[in-house]
């Protein structure tokens, strides 16, 4: 931030220097007579203009209209840059009538300069602006083109996570011991379960190939992981759905609906005896699609602490790199002995 801060006050104070020296050299190019009256409107200009750009800064920064500016505020901001190009040359011909800073054999009344001001000194605050906006958006791609750098460093090794996540000998041993038992009592569903879980494992191997995913798809990968946990748990898994279908094309990060599942039946339903709920909901509120999973079960540290998988902190900092900050994840304990993590991401229209 400081360095950011240094680099403006250099640029600010360097360019209003040089716009003074420009003045100074075409004026003596055209051979233009050096009085005090020419370095005192020159002082003026440079000092004015330094200060009401400096303001116009203040107001972008305040008012969020920095790049990349959205539609709605393009109206603020041409307001804000037309306003300071009015009030930066009223000041000057304020100043140069107060001071009497010009021919007084030239009968020129404060309109006439006024107007010729803003034509001709106008452009200034034009240009400033310009470059302003121009700096920023060279920084922008700048850091877009560094956080895609980081995204697919993220990418690669949540995939990596993802496949150990899925394929280590517990899962795997859990989910074949339930196989087995249904081999000779229900051959149909063991074939069932076989292929469930082979979606899974495909899915995981999948994943790197993939920064997004449709919820319908990753919402499958779920229910075939839940139908084997029921298997495994009987009648102390209960599962439940509520999915507005209109969410169902949104695109999420792929397997992080199944991460959070997992954390749901691992820190949750097994912990209890009597086993409890999943409950995996999709909809949208306040202008976002609002993913939310809630189990049985009651937060603790080893929760939020826990480094399996993709990890909390993991998940977080995928939704930030992804969405650029506009989409968050939190988790909390609510009412009636339930555990509810939320993903809220913006809305991708089709």
């Amino acid at each position: 931030m400081r360095t950011k801060s240094y680099a403006y006050w250099w640029c600010q104070i360097g360019g209003w220097l040089l716009y003074s020296i420009t003045m100074v050299f075409f004026a003596f190019l055209f051979e233009q007579e050096y009085t005090h009256i020419f370095y005192s409107r020159v002082i003026i200009s440079i000092t004015t203009g330094f200060l009401f750009t400096h303001f116009m800064r203040e107001l972008f920064i305040r008012l969020d209209l920095r790049p990349p500016t959205q539609k709605q505020k393009w109206v603020s901001l041409i307001l804000i840059i037309f306003g300071i190009c009015i009030l930066y040359n009223l000041t000057n011909s304020a100043l140069v009538e107060l001071f009497r800073l010009y021919n007084p054999a030239k009968k020129v009344s404060l309109q006439k300069r006024f107007l010729g001001n803003l034509i001709f000194d106008s452009p200034l605050i034009f240009i400033w602006s310009s470059i302003y906006f121009l700096w920023h958006y060279v920084v922008l791609g700048r850091k877009t083109e560094i956080q895609k750098v980081k995204l697919e460093t993220l990418v690669k090794e949540l995939e990596l996570k993802t496949i150990k996540s899925h394929i280590n000998p517990h899962f795997i041993f859990n989910a074949l011991n339930s196989i087995r038992a249904l081999v000779d009592e229900n051959p149909s569903m063991a074939r069932t379960a076989i292929t469930q879980l082979s979606n899974i494992l495909r899915s995981s191997m999948q994943a790197e190939k993939l920064e997004l995913a449709s919820l319908e798809k990753e919402l499958s990968i779920v229910k075939d992981y839940l139908a084997l946990e029921f298997i495994r748990f009987e009648d102390r898994l209960g599962i439940e759905y509520d999915i507005n279908e209109s969410t169902l094309d949104q695109p999420i990060p792929p397997m992080m609906l199944q991460t959070l599942v997992e954390n749901a039946i691992k820190h949750g339903i097994s912990k209890h005896k009597k086993g409890g709920v999943v409950r995996v909901i999709s909809d949208f509120k306040n202008n976002c699609h609002e993913l939310i999973v809630q189990n049985t079960g009651n937060l603790n540290n080893e929760l939020l602490e826990s480094s399996d998988g993709f990890g909390l902190d993991s998940t977080k900092n995928r939704l930030k790199l992804l969405y650029n900050g506009k989409a968050s994840f939190r988790i909390h304990n609510i009412d009636g002995g339930f555990v509810e993590a939320i993903v809220s991401m913006p809305i991708i229209e089709k």
